[in-house]
């Protein structure tokens, strides 16, 4: 059995009876990596001399006896769009294929004071944008699960690499789904959290308003763990969220009696794959087994998340992505004609055609003429499916459902249909225009491939969220598969 599959208190109960050093973790970190990664392909990267570093300090600090972090020792992984000092940030395109940060993220300081230990960069769509992992400029990742199928978008690397034990849990981002999907995916847990709960300084952005950070982990209550080290207020941050962070391990009470959960009908029609449905069903047989209740509602505006998130994500995009334009960092051309030129030959260079597409969506938009018709329209349909988690919520405490309408599709599949691609993430991208918390979690299997469960709990309610994933897994199994590589 691999040490990673151990949870965090068994490891930390292990290193402080110094039966394990936290050399031993990243010395495993590091012998997966080299034995599984050139099938999975999860990292860009892997900082070996760093980690190797950072394991013998924290081992010195062990020796000495002193106070250990809440993440202490723990290998994780980042996904490339979050900012590390010292280590290459590329958001897997070319055009930032020679950048190095002089600052961390503000995630990856807290992942410091909680003395984790970063182990590398883990592969993504570019810029974020995708929900395969097949648009990165550098490779595409595999799942686990069965290399011939996708890991799932963006956080693919993310998702994959805990997946496969290559480390003990890993960042992702998550904009449309792209934690909860390849979580779904890839069999992890993946938790996205209220939108400002975790501070997005330092995160490349893709839509301002929809980006968020969180964990994915191999169980529930390593989630927790993460969780409370990286959330808080950041004055860095303009959106970050000025409130207490309670006590989201303590959450973890396994008492879900009188829970009231709503379960969408709009989540379980068409186009969800019926075993999908049915391994979602028994989830919910086991939550009423432990004393909660669950009826079917109706969240009408479901219908247009997909059309409304892509106007305003892409919008947003477009407006991101002018600063990476050849003068300031990131690629430049080197044969231009004139300004102008610079401009056009090095986004045509560093770009991707996925975020060009965006790019070029968005920036219609937006533009002088179609703004009304367009984006303003789309801001005012999220408002109403934002009350449409707030009609909810007022008589229940939580709503289930299936994280992604199918399991994992096969590499190559998809690609060249961005519509196919965009209608994956129907079940996930209404939290993100909500801006609600919402945590996947294994289920089951169908055709030998992870199915999610998609816990969606009331702004700044994970403490919610968490007990009742958690409750889940204790009473299944689901978690404990692993992938056979």
């Amino acid at each position: 059995m691999s040490l990673f599959d151990l949870k965090l208190q068994e490891l930390h109960s292990r290193l402080a009876g110094k039966e394990l050093s936290v050399t031993d973790l990243v010395d495993q970190s590091l012998a997966k990596i080299g034995d599984v990664d050139s099938k999975v392909r999860a990292f860009l990267r892997v900082d070996e001399e760093g980690a190797r570093r950072t394991a013998r300090e924290l081992d010195d600090q062990l020796a000495l006896g002193g106070d250990r972090g809440l993440l202490f020792g723990m290998p994780a992984g980042i996904k490339d769009n979050i900012v590390t000092e010292g280590i290459t940030t590329t958001c897997a395109s070319r055009f930032l294929e020679n950048y190095d940060p002089i600052y961390d993220a503000t995630v990856i300081k807290k992942l410091k004071q909680a003395q984790s230990v970063t182990i590398g960069k883990l592969n993504m769509d570019e810029f974020a944008m995708g929900g395969s992992n097949e648009n990165s400029a550098y490779h595409v990742t595999t799942n686990p699960w069965n290399p011939e199928y996708v890991p799932g978008g963006s956080s693919g690397g993310s998702a994959a690499s805990v997946a496969a034990g290559e480390v003990y849990f890993s960042l992702g981002s998550d904009t449309g789904g792209s934690i909860r999907q390849p979580a779904s995916y890839c069999g992890v847990v993946g938790l996205k959290p209220t939108y400002g709960l975790v501070s997005r300084f330092g995160l490349v952005a893709f839509a301002s308003s929809l980006d968020q950070i969180g964990p994915l982990t191999k169980n529930v209550e390593d989630a927790a763990y993460v969780l409370q080290a990286i959330a808080g207020h950041d004055p860095q941050d303009s959106t970050s969220a000025n409130v207490s962070i309670p006590d989201y391990i303590g959450a973890l009470s396994g008492d879900v009696k009188g829970l009231r959960i709503a379960v969408p009908k709009e989540y379980m029609g068409q186009g969800v794959d019926p075993a999908v449905k049915d391994s979602v069903l028994s989830a919910l047989k086991v939550l009423e087994g432990l004393g909660a209740v669950w009826e079917e509602v109706s969240m009408p505006h479901t219908e247009y998340a997909v059309a409304t998130y892509y106007l305003i994500a892409s919008s947003e995009a477009s407006s991101n992505l002018a600063r990476f334009d050849g003068v300031r960092y990131g690629v430049r051309a080197s044969d231009p004609d004139n300004l102008l030129d610079l401009y056009v030959k090095s986004r045509s260079q560093g770009f991707g055609p996925e975020v060009k597409r965006r790019i070029m969506l968005g920036t219609y938009a937006l533009s002088s003429g179609y703004y009304d018709a367009y984006y303003l329209k789309a801001q005012k349909v999220r408002t109403l499916i934002k009350q449409d988690f707030d009609n909810v919520f007022q008589n229940y405490d939580v709503i289930i459902g299936p994280t992604a309408p199918t399991t994992a599709f096969k590499i190559g599949e998809q690609v060249g249909d961005p519509l196919t691609m965009y209608l994956n993430d129907i079940l996930t991208i209404p939290v993100n225009l909500a801006g609600v918390p919402a945590i996947s979690v294994p289920c089951g299997l169908v055709g030998g491939m992870p199915v999610g469960l998609q816990v969606i709990g009331k702004t700044l309610d994970e403490a919610t969220v968490l007990r009742v994933a958690h409750a889940f897994e204790q009473h299944t199994e689901h978690h404990k598969q692993r992938p056979a590589l």
